[in-house]
């Protein structure tokens, strides 16, 4: 059966993520996600957005601060980023917070991760545009480590610490799943190499498909069927649903306006009456 979720920007002007969480969960979806950014710089110039920046994307809330009310409220949905811009994070802090969230929602979190797209924001984090993709993989190795080694340290090209504690460690063994949410010609590799799964934005261009992802799991030694994939955006429409399940995604995650309670729920409703039709393709 194909899992079916939505993405929405939760902001300070939009419903709130309780409320959103108990609705999705009554309506049978099997997962919410929500994105991240810490802030929005005001002199941006980064080429990933055309115009001006929409101003949700200023005012999102910290996802981790809100899954953990989710998490409070709700039984059964997964609990997932979509995505989480890692490189700007402090990996040992991160790590705390998602193991932490694991535990408080007996083990419904997933990790969609991500570089992050805007130059200066990465750059008030102090990380440089073209190392991000490097940071993310270093962090990625190190909350790892932290999940599932007694006493972890490591001993990196951006982060270093020597053995220490650090608890709770996640009620899914080795942690939280995690999905890359990106569409370049490199993603294949890096999801072949250190990630659990793919959730591209549909209709984004970037050069990556499914195929080269298997391929790039043939070459490092992956079995292609344990990465699962995740149509990101999904549309309300059929035909591209059936063309994705063909491609092998088992999870479609439709998007809701960051808007108003009333907006949020009537769009969620809509998307209710249009799961029946993807659940068994």
């Amino acid at each position: 059966m194909i899992r079916c979720g939505v993405i929405i920007f939760p902001t300070d002007k939009t419903i709130q993520p309780v409320e959103l969480a108990q609705a999705v969960e009554s309506r049978g979806f099997d997962s919410l996600y929500l994105p991240e950014h810490t802030h929005m710089p005001v002199e941006s110039k980064s080429p990933f957005m055309d115009g001006d920046i929409p101003d949700f994307y200023k005012r999102t809330h910290d996802p981790f601060v809100a899954l953990s009310a989710c998490a409070a409220v709700t039984e059964r949905i997964t609990l997932a980023t979509g995505i989480c811009l890692v490189p700007q994070r402090d990996p040992i802090t991160l790590a705390k917070e998602i193991a932490s969230l694991d535990v408080i929602s007996n083990g419904r979190v997933l990790l969609g991760v991500g570089a992050g797209w805007n130059r200066e924001e990465l750059a008030h984090h102090g990380v440089e545009f073209e190392d991000r993709w490097r940071v993310l993989k270093e962090k990625i190795q190190v909350m790892k480590t932290i999940w599932t080694e007694e006493e972890p340290s490591f001993d990196g090209e951006f982060v270093k610490f020597d053995p220490m504690s650090s608890y709770p460690k996640p009620v899914q063994t080795g942690g939280p799943k995690i999905w890359i949410g990106a569409n370049s010609k490199w993603v294949p590799d890096r999801i072949a190499d250190y990630a659990d799964g793919w959730m591209p934005i549909r209709g984004r261009p970037g050069g990556a498909t499914v195929e080269m992802v298997r391929e790039a799991c043939e070459k490092r030694g992956r079995d292609f069927s344990e990465i699962d994939l995740a149509m990101f955006f999904a549309p309300l429409e059929e035909a591209p649903i059936v063309e994705a399940v063909n491609d092998g995604f088992s999870e479609m995650i439709f998007p809701l306006p960051a808007e108003d309670r009333d907006t949020v729920l009537r769009k969620l409703d809509e998307v209710a009456e249009f799961m029946p039709k993807v659940r068994d393709l």
